[in-house]
């Protein structure tokens, strides 16, 4: 059950969104029908906020709507994603169990009127969901029009309530085994914290200064598993009447509520949800880095685009419009990564509720807009790369990402609030997207031999063994960069004493951190070569690495600030500081060139993409995507699958698609 078998099953790429009929009557359906056929759609997402509808009260099923649906789409040749309705309960689910309403840190109960009013760890609650994804099985699991489940959405919703905290407990319990191993896990000597009951122990909710950091690293723990969980308990629902393949939309925003590595392992395909937070080529980046980071997450299986918006780019407190020519261009980057397709929220713009100004497929100014003209354009390339199906991607570099060093950096107490994890990975992959290199992401406890290049942006935890493995890589013949702050503290946020980082990755360095000072949030300071640097700084020795760069400011004055130490056969590097954009990109540079990494396509100017998908067979194909305004000339004329002519040049903002034999 894999992304291959839904293409098998749609004869070609993915291309729709989600659909939701019952916003609508019969006339905007009879337009539905055509205007599918005319965009190429060909498989649509049905049932995902419907469960008012599917259970209008507590054990009664009304399917009858729904099955005229799905034979309606069926009879046009769209296939179904048929998505369980659970992240979304109805009003009579929280009338009937107020208790499964979530709970925010300050002990305030939400009440129902908006999306994702449950609490994941309420027994009514698991329950229920647990009913209906099985009935929604048992009734439809081996339809025809049915290509794929889709249990869920965007899960993450957490809850601080009191079947949380029993949750939590059982959770504890099985981790630490016993109350003193938990004491010394949390280092609950200071403050006076140490519990002598497994009932005094409580969420992190909200407190009168910092909370306790290895209880908020272990909430953030517990909570994935309970979300993955509650994922596993729909998915075997439907296993029992369904062969289909069974997935979640996971979300790969700025917050992280789940470990995506052990998640992506329970998904029959993986699929995610991309909506950019900056406009113009910024989106374009942040699209890149989406479709890198899900692909990875898929162990480089197919994955699936499940959401994208026609015209939405979220940009801090407002909703921005993309670009003409947006909607190409970011479906093919998505698909040159590896997706099998690509879907959107949603098919028709609501004319009511909450997201009313979404954007979608077919505008509020309907069909004769320039937004479905360009889903039509859109679709007719998608239908033309059927071939590529099955086909993946291959990358020389890659950037470490830990769910737990993620949740580390956002406990409490800091020594600075500036050490954002989330912008940390994307920087490293927006210099090395810059530099025209593909980019694998990947766990510090993967293996990582393949990779010429590794780089570890922001490690503030890192366990015993993921320091080891990086010590391994790097005597091994591979070339890691690490970044300031990494390797503070051990997977229980207890500080490594002795100097940072972890020992194994000290040795693999060749130096020792022995005091962080961060910068003042206007500091700007030169090093030696010329750089300049911002946020953090470190007072560290050389213990056999190079001194490449060093401070030229106050106390650390002459001291290293970028080494490079030979080890084994490979090279470990560690920049003490954040430098700016366009130094960093020049390192980035540095390093590629020195590990002989060079663009799949070379000579490409700024602005220009170039991915390739290869085939078993060794067929391959180039994506060319010109986000520049004038037209690019290629090194020679190639078949274009997307006009299925030669082409001698990307037209500006234009895209082409080369097959390879």
């Amino acid at each position: 059950m894999t992304a291959r078998s839904i293409t098998d099953r749609l004869g070609g790429l993915a291309f729709g969104g989600d659909y939701n009929p019952e916003q609508w009557d019969e006339p905007v359906w009879k337009e539905d029908d055509e205007l599918m056929r005319r965009a190429r759609v060909n498989l649509a997402t049905l049932g995902v906020f419907s469960w008012a509808l599917l259970e209008p009260e507590e054990g009664r099923y009304d399917f009858s709507w729904l099955d005229a649906h799905i034979e309606r789409l069926h009879a046009g040749g769209v296939a179904v994603d048929l998505a369980t309705p659970t992240a979304s309960p109805p009003p009579w689910f929280t009338l009937a169990h107020p208790d499964a309403l979530p709970v925010a840190p300050d002990g305030t109960r939400l009440i129902h009127g908006s999306r994702d009013t449950y609490c994941l760890t309420a027994p009514a609650y698991r329950s229920a969901a647990r009913r209906i994804a099985s009935a929604l099985a048992e009734r439809y699991g081996d339809h025809p029009a049915l290509a794929l489940w889709h249990v869920h959405n965007e899960y993450g919703t957490l809850c601080w309530c009191d079947h949380t905290a029993a949750a939590f407990r059982v959770w504890l319990r099985a981790r630490h085994g016993s109350l003193e191993a938990l004491n010394a896990a949390w280092g609950t000597a200071f403050w006076s914290q140490r519990y002598t009951s497994w009932e005094q122990v409580l969420p992190p909710r909200a407190t009168q200064w910092h909370k306790n950091p290895g209880q908020a690293l272990d909430f953030h723990r517990f909570w994935s598993d309970e979300i993955i969980a509650a994922y596993r308990e729909q998915r075997d629902a439907i296993r029992v009447h369904s062969d289909r393949p069974v997935t979640t939309n996971l979300m790969l925003p700025a917050y992280q509520n789940v470990d995506l590595w052990a998640f992506a392992r329970e998904l029959d395909v993986v699929t995610s949800d991309q909506y950019p937070s900056a406009p113009g080529l910024d989106a374009a980046a942040d699209a890149a880095f989406h479709a890198d980071r899900t692909r990875s997450l898929a162990g480089q299986r197919p994955w699936l685009l499940m959401e994208q918006g026609t015209s939405t780019v979220y940009d801090g407190d407002q909703i921005l419009a993309k670009e003409p020519g947006d909607i190409l261009r970011h479906t093919l980057g998505h698909i040159a990564r590896g997706s099998e397709g690509a879907l959107f929220f949603q098919w028709r713009q609501s004319r009511a509720g909450a997201e009313t100004w979404h954007s979608a497929m077919v505008p509020h100014a309907g069909p004769d807009s320039r937004i479905f003209r360009e889903v039509m354009q859109t679709g007719e390339a998608v239908a033309r790369l059927g071939e590529l199906a099955g086909s993946t991607v291959t990358a020389s570099v890659a950037v470490l990402d830990d769910p737990d060093a993620w949740w580390a950096l956002g406990v409490d107490g800091l020594p600075s609030s500036h050490l954002d994890y989330h912008a940390s990975l994307v920087r490293a992959h927006r210099a090395l997207w810059d530099a025209h290199a593909t980019v694998d992401f990947a766990h510090p406890g993967q293996e990582l031999s393949r990779y010429r290049l590794v780089i570890a942006p922001a490690l503030f935890l890192l366990s015993d063994a993921g320091a080891e493995n990086l010590r391994r890589y790097v005597a091994g013949g591979g070339t890691l960069l690490v970044q300031h702050a990494s390797g503070y503290v051990d997977d229980r946020m207890h500080a490594r004493l002795g100097g940072y980082p972890a020992g194994p990755l000290r040795e693999a360095l060749g130096i020792r951190v022995e005091e962080y000072r961060p910068l003042r949030t206007d500091q700007r300071i030169t090093l030696s070569d010329g750089s300049h640097g911002t946020v953090w700084s470190e007072s560290l020795r050389c213990e056999g690495a190079q001194t490449l760069a060093a401070y030229t400011h106050g106390m650390l004055t002459g001291s290293p600030a970028l080494t490079r130490h030979r080890f084994g056969t490979g090279q470990g590097w560690y920049l003490s500081t954040r430098l700016d954009d366009a130094d960093y990109g020049s390192l980035i540079g540095r390093l590629l060139k020195e590990t002989g990494i060079e663009p799949e396509l070379p000579g490409q100017p700024p602005g220009v993409e170039a991915v390739t998908r290869h085939a078993a067979d060794g067929r391959h194909w180039h994506f060319l995507i010109n986000h520049r305004t004038d037209a690019v000339p290629l090194p020679g004329p190639a078949h274009d699958l997307l006009t299925g002519a030669l082409a001698h040049e990307i037209p500006p903002g234009g895209c082409v698609v080369l097959r390879r034999p």
